[in-house]
């Protein structure tokens, strides 16, 4: 993976299975983000390595060694991938550490879960299968299979980029085909280690590739390569549109998770104590650096006050500092353009009239110097807010009080988003009716945060389009076939009649 000058690992791009240096021989800084020491340098990706590497995934996919396999094998191989990620853990939960600043011990829990994805899909590799349809011959046969696209390129963000890149490159294995990966410029070495992995579990050189670097250079020529048969990208709603029509200009499908302003609502008869922690672990886990993160809060009238007190108190008593420490509870932002945006956006809501109750602070995270900011709460807000409407993707929250059911709806609703929700109540009535009058994909009752690779997930509106996780992803990174063979050897009827 990696050569050391200087004392500094220096990262190539995986290509075809072998370590390659950069076409234009440059390569990039990547900073730890609590520390600020330099992690390692990078491969700068530009046009001739995604070609390289597209060249590399289509030729495996042609490959009989590839192609030819069954679907059984496939799944062995997936589930290799799976126990190696096991056996690594360790080791790939401190390499994220370093790179986004998460902390250890949540990325040790994302760690003991992810094989579960490359099991689950090892699983599903030979259940994907086709129909036998009726037709109004008997004497034809018409059924259908699902095919391997081609080559799929992946542009996966920085936040959890295991987790992300794997929602991606366990299906599109799954269902037959080949993969190029374009990371984060800030987070590439887990993702370079596991396309290393992947080669050790047994698939073939050239299945999974990686190209890194930013994404004005490696991320369009990927995008704009036409070896690709699909586009799979999660990050910003900005960068997703114009991927999307990128893909739409090919006639080639696109996978996209794009951004959030998820609504956080506790009703009056809500178990108070526990929707605060709810709310806590819904915008300040991983630092509120998650699409998902429930960054607006809506607190029934009568327990808004409550609820709004227990929430400050936990987000004072947060423990900011070093990731790797277990005792830490609130890590660095990913990089310094995060931080600065995140406080940029809080001095924005003070000027629209918002009140700082906690936080709003930058923090030197206990002496590290990194890229920390405090936990922060902002009162006094409504929904015409920037800080409310647009997303920050940092430790803050804006809390707003409702008065009905009606209101709060109307008040979740209305977002160009509509990735998740949570909501907080004892009535099981209401918990059914909110769960299909909110505008999002998910919807957490009583909980937040819950996800599984068996469970699907799409984002509504400006959030996404198309399917992550479970069964369905499998028709994201496939095609479906009809065929239709005559069986009777009688002469063919009037050749001006369409035959069924």
């Amino acid at each position: 993976m990696n050569d050391v000058i200087s004392g500094v690992p220096q990262l190539e791009h995986h290509i075809g299975g072998q370590s390659v240096p950069p076409a234009g021989g440059e390569y990039f800084d990547s900073d730890n983000p609590a520390t600020l020491e330099l992690n390692y340098r990078a491969a700068r990706g530009t046009s001739p390595d995604v070609d390289r590497a597209v060249r590399a995934a289509q030729e495996a996919f042609a490959d009989p060694r590839w192609r030819d396999l069954s679907q059984t094998r496939r799944g062995r191989l997936l589930r290799n991938l799976g126990d190696l990620i096991s056996e690594h853990a360790e080791e790939l939960a401190r390499m994220e550490t370093r790179d986004n600043g998460k902390l250890l011990r949540e990325m040790r829990g994302q760690l003991a879960t992810l094989p579960e994805y490359f099991h689950y899909y090892a699983g599903l590799a030979d259940k994907i299968q086709g129909e036998v349809i009726p037709t109004s011959d008997r004497r034809v046969l018409n059924y259908t299979q699902r095919e391997p696209l081609g080559v799929v390129g992946a542009i996966t963000p920085w936040n959890s980029p295991l987790t992300l890149t794997t929602s991606k490159l366990a299906p599109a294995l799954c269902a037959g085909n080949t993969v190029v990966v374009k990371p984060s410029e800030h987070t590439s070495a887990t993702i370079l280690r596991l396309s290393e992995l992947a080669l050790e579990a047994g698939f073939p050189a050239g299945a999974v590739n990686v190209v890194t670097g930013f994404g004005s250079e490696a991320g369009q020529a990927l995008v704009d390569h036409r070896g690709l048969a699909k586009i799979s990208f999660t990050g910003s709603t900005a960068t997703g549109a114009r991927i999307a029509a990128a893909a739409a200009s090919r006639f080639i499908g696109s996978t996209l998770e794009l951004g959030g302003k998820s609504p956080n609502i506790v009703f009056a008869d809500a178990n108070v104590a526990n929707a605060a922690m709810g709310v806590v672990a819904g915008i300040f886990a991983a630092a509120g650096q998650t699409c998902i993160a429930g960054s607006r809060v809506f607190a029934h009238r009568s327990v808004y006050e409550e609820l709004l007190e227990r929430v400050t108190e936990r987000a004072g008593t947060i423990r900011i500092g070093d990731p790797m420490d277990e005792l830490t509870e609130l890590g660095p932002l990913a990089f310094a353009d995060q931080r600065e945006k995140v406080a940029g956006y809080v001095e924005l809501g003070e000027k629209e009239g918002a009140r700082v109750l906690t936080g709003g602070r930058q923090s030197d995270g206990g002496g590290l110097g990194g890229y920390f900011y405090e936990p922060t709460v902002l009162v006094d807000v409504d929904n015409s807010m920037r800080v409310v409407r647009e997303e920050i993707f940092g430790p803050v929250a804006a809390v707003m009080p409702f008065d009905t059911e009606d209101e709060v709806v109307a008040l979740a609703n209305d977002t160009e988003y509509g990735l998740a929700a949570g909501v907080w109540t004892t009535d099981l009535s209401r918990a059914h009716r909110m769960a299909s009058r909110l505008e999002a994909g998910t919807v957490w009752v009583n909980t937040y945060r819950a996800m599984s690779p068996m469970s699907p997930r799409q984002g509504f509106k400006s959030s996404g389009v198309g399917v992550e996780h479970g069964q369905e992803t499998i028709r994201e990174y496939t095609r479906l076939k009809s065929v239709w063979i005559n069986t009777s050897q009688e002469p063919l009827a009037d050749p001006f009649t369409m035959r069924s």
